[in-house]
């Protein structure tokens, strides 16, 4: 299913799609007021972005610099080069303790290794302790944002989910009730824990520690109680020195949710007495990324979301119509990486506004990388037939000056001719479902200027 044809099911609920559409323009409006109260912003941008661009420059000597560290600190590093070496990986540290019971906090890199099913197949519990995510998971539903997963839902809906599975009164919807409904339930998976997951928002190569930023506590509270502590890090979390955290702690909580910084920032950096603490580091495709000169920059995303919550068309068609782990802008980066083919329309999602690179905290050339996609996939002949045969015709008739004068003359003529009824019928044209068509005007810029021209 194309990114088009899985959008129109979510804006068939306009009420909905407006109200998804307003709720992240807020989110990113906060972000500018946050961002305007720095005057130093635009240099914690740039100079984050330096950053890295040297560690991914020395991305195998940092990773071994950082496991040396972690090792000599006590912790346990493991090296996963792909989804199924992570997922074994973890079951097997959580066989050798006999652990049959995990609790998560968000990590979006087990999502792209669909930790939960695996896991769930082999007999282990996993609860998701992340509000949103823990929604989604009753919901049987996968993220739609990778700071808000359960964006798409009103708490309407969230009362339908927790009156289904956690027994609250039907009809209840008041977020505060809702919220501590979620929070007694949770109590008892942690208290019951054999051992806890975290993701790493940031690994220190200087200390062999990493960073996990949270604002409900909710890993912090998993993995002080667990007896063992496993921790899932793509290869790109790397940052070179300690001092360099406190440019993305920053930068982070005002890009992703217009706060000043996230609740709980906690670090790790060897296990508490009686507990084990594993590192499992991970590529999955990202060194493949790191080989693509055009698209290397991706790798240095820290995950916040501002490039959704200002996307119009991800604001408008929802995460799930991208069918991948990563939506909206970024992710229309990183999934042709993965499957170029299956996901060969979503850089096509994208008005290339430019309002995505412009709110990147890490300063990634985002709309410039779409750009790049397309044609590749022009290139290896991966867009529709139907396209690939207009924009060739196209193509033939831009570079013919009087030919395109001649045809947009016909055109005009042709349109100003045309009944407003069969202009604007949607099912012939569906560029007017949501658009005013202008009149067209009597002579072209061309013909304006040659009888103006002194």
């Amino acid at each position: 299913m194309t990114h088009a044809q899985a959008a129109d099911r979510f804006t068939a609920d306009i009420d909905r799609t407006t109200w998804h559409d307003e709720t992240l323009w807020f989110v990113r409006q906060k972000r500018d007021r946050m961002a305007y109260q720095l005057p130093e912003w635009e240099q914690l941008r740039e100079l984050a972005s330096q950053i890295k661009n040297h560690a991914l420059s020395r991305l195998d000597e940092y990773l071994e610099e950082f496991e040396k560290n972690a090792q000599a600190n006590g912790v346990k590093v493991h090296w996963a080069a792909d989804a199924r070496e992570h997922n074994q990986i973890v079951l097997d540290i959580l066989r050798q303790h006999g652990a049959k019971r995990l609790v998560k906090s968000k990590s979006m890199l087990t999502e792209e290794c669909h930790l939960n099913p695996f896991l769930e197949q082999n007999g282990v519990e996993v609860v998701d302790t992340d509000l949103g995510e823990r929604i989604i998971q009753l919901n049987e539903e996968t993220p739609s944002h990778i700071v808000l997963p359960a964006i798409h839902l009103k708490k309407e809906d969230v009362g339908d989910i927790f009156h289904k599975h956690l027994g609250t009164p039907a009809g209840e919807s008041n977020p505060q009730f809702l919220t501590e409904s979620a929070r007694q339930h949770l109590r008892r998976h942690f208290v019951a824990a054999d051992a806890a997951l975290s993701g790493v928002n940031f690994a220190i190569a200087e200390t062999g520690g990493f960073v996990v930023c949270t604002n409900e506590g909710n890993a912090d509270l998993g993995v002080t109680l667990a007896p063992v502590h496993i921790a899932s890090m793509g290869i790109e979390k790397i940052i070179p020195k300690l001092e360099h955290l406190g440019v993305y702690t920053r930068l982070l909580a005002r890009s992703a949710t217009g706060q000043l910084s996230t609740t709980y920032t906690s670090h790790f950096h060897k296990p508490r007495p009686g507990q084990e603490l594993h590192i499992v580091i991970v590529d999955n495709g990202r060194t493949t990324q790191l080989g693509r000169p055009d698209f290397r920059a991706s790798l240095k995303c820290i995950r916040c979301g501002a490039c959704m919550n200002t996307c119009p068309v991800y604001r408008r068609s929802g995460g799930h119509s991208y069918n991948y782990t990563v939506p909206g802008p970024i992710g229309s980066i990183l999934s042709p990486n993965v499957d170029l083919r299956k996901h060969s329309t979503l850089p096509f999602a994208s008005t290339l506004c430019g309002s995505c690179s412009d709110v990147c905290p890490v300063k990634i050339d985002i709309h410039v990388q779409l750009y790049k996609w397309r044609q590749i996939i022009g290139e290896q002949k991966e867009m529709p037939a139907g396209k690939r045969v207009g924009m060739k015709a196209l193509a033939r008739v831009l570079a013919r000056p009087k030919l395109y004068a001649r045809l947009g003359k016909a055109a005009r003529r042709v349109l100003a001719a045309t009944p407003y009824a069969l202009s604007h019928n949607g099912t012939i044209n569906p560029w007017a479902i949501a658009r005013e068509l202008p009149e067209p005007p009597k002579q072209s810029f061309r013909e304006w200027y040659a009888a103006n021209a002194k």
